[in-house]
Parts: C-alpha cells; sequence; structure tokens
C-alpha cells in the first residue's frame, strides 16, 4: 500500500523502457540499451494524452493526501471504534487501495510511453532525449499548453527550447544546444 508520506518520487533521470525516438538536436550520443529517447516533434504530439495522465495522477495524489491522515486516525484507536467508524475505516481502505491501483495504472502508463515523472508534487514530466551527448529531457508540466523547456538530467533548471530545435528535421538533428 502506497501512503501519503511515500507516495512515488521516480529520481531525475530515471531512464524507462519504450520507444526508442531520435534525439534532440546536437545529440551525438548513441542510447543505452533500455534507454528511451523521443525527438521534440513526438514529444509534442505526446503532450496531449501525458497531460491527461498528469492530471489523474495529481488529481489520486491529492486524494490519497486528503484519505491517508483520516486512515491513520482510526487506525490509531480501530479497537475501541463504534461502528459507524468502523464502517468509515473499512470504506477508507477500500477507496485507498483503489486510488493506489488507479496511481499505479497511470504510472504504468507514462513508463509505457517512455515519460519520467520528474516531480510528483508538480505534476513536471519530462521527456527522454540527449542534447550535446548529455542525458536530457523536453520538460512538460501542468499549466503548459505545449513544450517549451528542456533541462539536464539531474537538473532543476529549465531552459527555453531553441525554434531552431522545431526547424530540425527528426530524422537527421544536426543543430546544437
Amino acid at each position: 500500500m502506497v501512503h501519503a508520506s511515500k507516495l512515488p518520487r521516480l529520481p531525475t533521470g530515471e531512464n524507462m523502457n519504450g520507444f526508442k525516438g531520435n534525439m534532440a538536436s546536437g545529440a551525438f550520443e548513441k542510447p543505452e540499451r533500455g534507454d528511451t529517447l523521443l525527438s521534440l516533434t513526438s514529444s509534442q504530439r505526446m503532450v496531449p494524452l501525458v497531460s491527461r495522465i498528469v492530471r489523474d495522477i495529481l488529481v489520486v495524489r491529492g486524494e490519497l493526501v486528503r484519505l491517508v491522515p483520516e486512515q491513520e486516525a482510526l487506525d490509531r484507536k480501530r479497537h475501541s471504534l463504534p461502528w459507524p467508524d468502523r464502517s468509515r475505516r473499512y470504506r477508507l481502505q477500500e477507496e485507498i487501495a483503489a486510488a493506489e491501483r488507479s496511481l499505479d495504472q497511470s504510472l504504468a502508463e507514462l513508463d509505457h510511453l517512455g515519460v519520467v515523472l520528474v516531480n510528483p508534487e508538480a505534476g513536471m514530466v519530462g521527456f527522454p532525449t540527449v542534447v550535446n551527448g548529455r542525458k536530457a529531457f523536453f520538460s512538460w508540466k501542468p499549466g503548459e499548453e505545449t513544450l517549451t523547456y528542456w533541462h539536464f538530467s539531474g537538473e532543476t533548471v529549465r531552459r527555453m527550447i531553441p525554434a531552431s530545435w522545431s526547424k530540425v528535421d527528426d530524422v537527421s538533428l544536426s543543430g546544437r544546444a
């Protein structure tokens, strides 16, 4: 069971298995076996789907943050609870289990797409790529309509995606970051 204090936190730069696409402008590092690399165009196309998945994750995380403390309070008094509170405790267990299954499903969808949940609290995701031979992400978070930022793996500073990257053919990425 995932509790609010132990909600999934994926480390920045964690690689996911899945589609192996072309790399970002200036990319020259060969991907490691199993690494997912996505082009800017592919990543842009995925934003509407990823935004729905992230919205679901944030809603479920909010439910868990609300439900888990109530369940923990009832668990502490479980031996002396009157029937209505016991019944509520059982319903909470079921609701939390359902929320955790939903969260796991949404995280698995991101994993299948090759997208990394970089910051679970903010809902920020990274579309893995390589920039100038370094692992990087095209960065998106709720409220953004499209991909306009990127960042290197392990860094929190988001940089604007240069306009020249969107003019580069996905098949032959040759520009520099």
